[in-house]
């Protein structure tokens, strides 16, 4: 009944600027759900490539270099937000150009030396573009903030085109995640009573951590270089245990 009413409001005399408004603004829903739907894509392929090497670590090395992935496709009202503080029209072609981080894919990894491995590891890979790489670990942030981001590109293949998507991808620490997520839930409280003193504290939080984060990477490779028997009963059972990893 609601359908028959409005084809029938629509299909009315005198009612053709209806229909034209009804028209644009259905095809102005159906791009901006078509160009997010690349981007929804763009994560399942990212967040994939990343599941995939740690397979193989799991597999080869009997350790998993990620803790969790984490995923965002960014809401329209950011999207618009954004642009207007860049200035820039909100059209498909300006957001497609000039926006980065529609996508986003958050890797929180157990060691610092696991982000680079991760990082070099994906942007190898033939598909895979490098439009952009900071590094806030080797190179923090004034506040304390460290993470490696990477801007990529990625092919989409859909039934009858190929679409290349960027996404920003974020990797780091558990701790440097803890620290950021609760970084970002002090920084948007209002009217915070003695606030450089707020930020400096963060700030010694920040080198704390990043103390953590380093010694307990040297803890891990000291283990790693300590020789074990590889011919015992133990060794033999410990290869047997691989073969027990599941792969689903």
């Amino acid at each position: 009944m609601e359908k028959e009413n409005a084809l029938q409001i629509l299909s009315g005399g005198g009612k053709d600027l209806l229909l034209g408004q009804a028209m644009d603004l259905l095809d102005g829903v159906l791009d901006y759900k078509e160009l997010m739907m690349g981007y929804a894509c763009a994560i399942k392929e990212i967040n994939t490539k990343f599941e995939v090497l740690d397979t193989e670590f799991e597999v080869r090395y009997k350790r998993n270099p990620i803790s969790s992935i984490q995923t965002r496709l960014k809401s329209q009202t950011s999207i618009l937000e954004k642009m207007a503080r860049m200035g820039i029209p909100p059209t498909r072609e300006n957001i497609e150009e000039h926006l980065n981080d529609i996508a986003g894919i958050r890797v929180i990894c157990a060691y610092i030396d696991d982000i680079y491995l991760l990082a070099d590891a994906l942007t190898r890979q033939d598909d895979i573009k490098l439009i952009r790489r900071k590094d806030y670990i080797s190179n923090p942030k004034p506040n304390g903030y460290r993470s490696l981001h990477l801007i990529i590109s990625v092919p989409i293949f859909f039934a009858e085109s190929v679409k290349e998507v960027k996404a920003e991808v974020q990797i780091r620490t558990i701790a440097m995640d803890f620290w950021a997520s609760l970084e970002h839930q002090i920084k948007y409280k209002q009217n915070v009573e003695h606030a450089e003193k707020v930020i400096a504290r963060l700030k010694e939080c920040a080198d704390e951590i990043a103390h953590v984060d380093e010694t307990m990477q040297e803890i891990r490779m000291e283990m790693d270089n300590i020789k074990e028997d590889t011919t015992g009963p133990e060794a033999i059972y410990e290869k047997l245990k691989k073969i027990d990893i599941s792969l689903m």
